[in-house]
């Protein structure tokens, strides 16, 4: 049990030592003075939002403020190596905030050692499970410098979804990680709840995960994100491009831009060129641009799941339309995509033109506009279409032929 008048000595030693008037430390605290005042005759408790930068100010831990004593020098503890277990807990209690849902499915919430999801869908005779792990790459690190920090929630979630939509899974469920030198806390609740919004808004659920602090392993004010999903298919109606046949329609669906892949190449042509980031691309600056979130497609294409239209989809991600498209092209045949076809954004234009970047490679690098791939039949193509074109531009960019490689670029990438 906290001792409230043991706490409160120790708050009045610790502030006299630092030459604090209560006053001076109701400022720093952004609080009344009355409040200090209550706090240190043991009349209240500082509340467990303020307990950790009042431990910042006074130069101790919140352990040791709630335990009203410094710990012993000579002694190790969980709070000298730099993790807080009052305050961990705390931001464990913001977690379940976001953390909440209506789905039926999910049967217990934050705190269990694991988490439980009803699997029963009588509609599904022969249920497969679909299983993914993904991280946003790279694009994390500018996140986090340029203040996108519930941005790449939703570039990692939908990455993670379009993932698995392309075998015709329901995604069911998420599971995060994040792994950090030190827990802040209004920055952990901010990417759980950018987590647990893409999670809704690509018909799932957040239903737990892992928040790993380790200050002697990852430097302070560094984030790295993780996650895992699980979704849900008929094994009759699993889309794994084994319908795909000659003469079928191959369809290029609309990038927002990069996604969030080739920040490795775009990171090295701002370090040579660090004035783009604030040119002007397309009506925003190159930082807004390249941090747009990546493009979620499951709502476009769910209604299409069930029939016989789609013979084959592609997330097209690192390694480009070839990289991505081959991945689905049954042997013996080849995906003849028709490079002037693609309607390329601005943004590639100038990534090209600045970074003196081939063509080959920005079609290695990048999705260069095409962020999603169907194969569907010539007699299906109209309606796939139109009905993709209701979210999502969409056009027809190849043909399915026999032979070899499985993806065959033909004419030229227009720039213009």
């Amino acid at each position: 049990m906290i001792d409230s008048k043991k706490m409160g000595r120790f708050i009045v030693e610790k502030r006299k030592a630092l030459g604090l008037t209560q006053t001076q430390l109701s400022e720093k605290l952004n609080v009344s003075f009355q409040a200090i005042s209550k706090w240190e005759n043991g009349v209240t408790f500082p509340n467990i939002e303020i307990l950790k930068e009042l431990a910042s100010v006074l130069e101790v831990t919140v352990d040791e403020i709630l335990a009203g004593s410094e710990k012993e020098e000579s002694g190790l503890s969980y709070s000298k190596a730099g993790i807080d277990i009052a305050y961990t807990d705390s931001i464990k209690k913001e977690m379940e905030k976001s953390l909440e849902t209506k789905d039926p499915r999910v049967l217990n919430g934050l705190g269990p050692f694991a988490s439980l999801y009803d699997i029963n869908f009588p509609e599904i005779k022969d249920p497969v499970l679909v299983l993914k792990t993904e991280e946003p790459g790279s694009k994390q690190k500018l996140a986090m410098e340029y203040g996108y920090t519930e941005s790449i929630c939703h570039d990692m979630i939908n990455h993670l979804v379009n993932d698995i939509i392309v075998m015709g899974a329901k995604p069911l469920a998420v599971l995060d990680c994040i792994v950090c030198g030190n827990a802040e806390k209004d920055t952990i609740k901010t990417l759980v709840k950018g987590v647990s919004d893409a999670c809704r808004d690509n018909c799932c659920s957040l239903v737990g995960g892992e928040t790993s602090i380790q200050p002697l392993v990852v430097d302070h004010g560094v984030y790295v994100l993780s996650s895992s999903i699980a979704g849900i298919v008929e094994r009759s109606k699993i889309i794994d491009g084994s319908a795909i046949k000659e003469g079928d329609a191959v369809l290029a669906v609309a990038s927002n831009g990069l996604h969030t892949n080739g920040y490795s190449l775009v990171r090295l042509l701002m370090d040579k060129k660090p004035e783009i980031k604030t040119d002007i691309v397309g009506g925003m600056t190159f930082i807004e641009q390249i941090m747009k979130p990546h493009t979620p497609y499951y709502k476009a294409v769910k209604d299409l799941f069930g029939g016989n239209s789609i013979h084959g989809m592609a997330h097209i991600t690192g390694g480009g339309i070839e990289g991505n498209l081959c991945r689905i092209i049954p042997d013996g045949l080849s995906a003849r995509i028709d490079l002037s076809k693609i309607r390329i954004p601005e943004l590639f234009r100038f990534i090209r033109d600045n970074g003196s970047i081939s063509d080959e490679e920005m079609l290695r690098t990048f999705n260069c506009g095409v962020g999603f791939m169907i194969v569907t039949s010539q007699k299906d193509k109209a309606s796939v279409m139109k009905h993709i074109n209701q979210t999502y531009d969409c056009c027809e960019v190849g043909t399915i032929r026999s032979g070899d490689p499985k993806v065959a670029f033909e004419g030229r990438l227009s720039w213009v």
